[in-house]
């Protein structure tokens, strides 16, 4: 039996040609290799299994490499190639710093580095994980790591760079990798596949390349799962139920259920979603995925950001052509919120099976009724009016022949004076002066019903009704008792009656102002029916306070004052009010 070597190991990038993801880093630094501008020290952070190691280690063989290529790449003949790939190079160390992490690991470092290397140029340092050091360790890394020997480069990697002290980052180049994207994975994979004479489609690819979450080597690992699953012909179904992955089938028939307003279907579905196991939460997650992509794919302009196989596209399209816009939008925010509320929830099932009734509403739900006038009564006929003396019939008779509802204009007044009214006989019409008359009915009606000004209240009657609104606040204490007790003033000034109460403090002023005073004023205009009554706040002037007794002492004169009796007493007594 052949020792068999994992995809991650066995085809792990050894150039940066091969490089994946990465090719802006991969260039720049070729191009400082390539001009000899190499920094003493590197930091490589981002996601795992995005190739910081291992472009680490490339950047370690090129700069030893004795015969580089035109493009700066490794020969893979010399010495210090060689030893490199059969892993017995002294020029490159590695570190794991998260079990190596203590101020004498560093300084074991430290005296290591001071020794030169017996082959190539450099002596490279990778130190893995660099922001499990400890506070200590950092401190005594930071001398050698500002002013290295002239042969050392140190290259540090990490996952999270919001650890790695100011100090570090600062005495370092510093190179962000990003994730892989899909497509570059599932390139991968496909080359990978053909090596290893596996047999699977673009669709399985994608459903591993979305799994691996932006890690190439988290896509290899899975890759091998599945080919240990299903051998070399790799099926799309075998795929999705070794990986627990929920089928995007599932996502169209939920939509279309949708649109048809059928939340029967749309339960059905869930019912045989949770039967195979798949927990609620991640349904929703997924229905929110595909309610992305269909609104990505009715977008123009929009098909970079469709992760999707090439046989799903038209489908996409397909079905984002038959949702309104709005049904889309909705939709999302229905699932989002859903997701929010999923695990508050005491009943979880119900809350999702309540949601996707919610979204089986969206296109179905009834247009509001037209508002439909009632028809107008049937107007009285009108009597032909006569023409007055001067005045020609078709003038006379417009408000006769003019249709029902619609209000005949006003006949210009003559140039004669206005002939007298005449007492109507049986058949008889009013004359020219009777119709306008009639015309200007109206506009004496709405004069007649507009507002009249109530009269201002007086000063009396301001204060009696200012008792009645600390009645009011019966059930706060603290507030009736100030509006009963303070010093209130009544004042006019143009036209508007002004009542300004008084208050201790400035501290009281501005909570009365910041919470009650609006109020205050509106029920003061109530009880006093009057809208030209505003309410103002002050601060009792210093001069004007009244001292109060605090110490025993004063609490003693000041009751021997109000009281001769007490004062009388006290003499007789011989008392000590000290």
């Amino acid at each position: 039996m052949s020792e068999y070597i994992v995809s991650a190991r066995k085809y792990r990038p050894d150039s940066f040609e091969t490089l994946i993801g990465q090719d802006t880093i991969a260039r720049t630094l070729s191009n400082s290799i390539r001009r000899g501008q190499l920094a003493h020290a590197y930091l490589f952070c981002g996601p795992r299994g995005v190739g910081k190691t291992t472009t680490a280690r490339i950047f370690a063989k090129m700069i030893n490499c004795a015969n580089p290529g035109p493009e700066m790449e490794p020969c893979g003949k010399c010495e210090s190639c060689v030893s490199f790939q059969e892993g017995r190079s002294y020029c490159i160390h590695e570190l794991d710093a998260a079990s190596n992490n203590s101020v004498e690991d560093i300084k074991a470092l430290m005296d290591q580095v001071q020794v030169p290397p017996q082959v190539g140029k450099y002596s490279v340092y990778i130190i893995d994980e660099v922001h499990m050091l400890s506070q200590s360790a950092f401190n005594a890394f930071l001398k050698t790591l500002e002013e290295p020997p002239a042969h050392a480069i140190f290259i540090l990697a990490t996952t999270e760079k919001h650890k790695i002290l100011p100090t570090i980052l600062s005495r370092c180049q510093t190179y962000d990798f990003n994730r892989i994207s899909i497509p570059d994975m599932v390139r991968t994979l496909q080359g990978i596949a053909a090596k290893e004479g596996v047999s699977i489609d673009d669709k399985s690819l994608h459903v591993i390349a979305s799994k691996a979450d932006g890690a190439m080597r988290d896509a290899l690992t899975i890759f091998d799962q599945t080919v240990a699953f299903c051998g070399t012909d790799v099926k799309y179904e075998d795929v999705i139920r070794n990986l627990n992955v929920l089928d995007s089938e599932y996502g169209f028939q939920l939509v279309d259920a949708f649109l048809k307003g059928d939340y029967a279907s749309a339960f059905l579905v869930l019912d045989e979603v949770l039967a195979k196991g798949f927990n609620a939460l991640y349904f929703v997650s997924s229905l929110s995925s595909h309610l992305r992509n269909l609104v990505v794919a009715k977008t123009g302009g929009l098909e970079a950001l469709l992760e999707v196989p090439d046989s799903l596209r038209a489908r996409y399209a397909e079905q984002a052509a038959r949702c309104p816009q709005a049904f889309l939008f909705d939709a999302l925010g229905i699932t989002t919120a859903c997701e929010t509320g999923y695990k508050a929830a005491v009943n979880p099932r119900l809350h999702i099976e309540f949601a996707l009734m919610r979204l089986s509403y969206l296109v179905t739900k009834p247009a509001p009724a037209p508002v439909v006038a009632a028809p107008a009564a049937p107007a009285a006929p009108v009597a032909p009016v006569a023409p007055a003396a001067g005045v020609t019939p078709s003038v006379a008779n417009k408000k006769a022949d003019a249709p029902s509802g619609v209000t005949a204009p006003p006949p210009e007044a003559p140039a004669a004076p206005s002939p007298r009214k005449r007492t109507p006989k049986t058949g008889a019409s009013l004359s020219m002066s009777a119709v306008l008359e009639e015309k200007a009915a109206p506009e004496e009606t709405e004069v007649a019903s507009a507002p009249v000004e109530s009269a201002l209240p007086d000063d009396e009657t301001l204060r009696a009704k200012w008792k009645d609104l600390a009645g009011l606040y019966g059930a706060k204490p603290r507030l009736a008792s100030m509006l009963s007790s303070c010093k209130v003033e009544v004042k006019e000034d143009a036209g508007v009656k002004v009542v300004e109460f008084f208050v201790t403090n400035d501290a009281q002023k501005q909570w009365v102002e910041q919470s009650v005073l609006r109020e205050l004023e509106g029920k003061l205009r109530e009880l006093a029916a009057c809208p030209k009554v505003n309410v103002t706040v002050s601060v009792v002037p210093m001069e004007d306070m009244k001292k109060v007794p605090y110490m025993p002492e004063e609490k003693a004169r000041d009751l021997m004052d109000k009281d001769p009796a007490v004062r009388e007493f006290v003499a007789a007594m011989g008392l000590d009010t000290k």
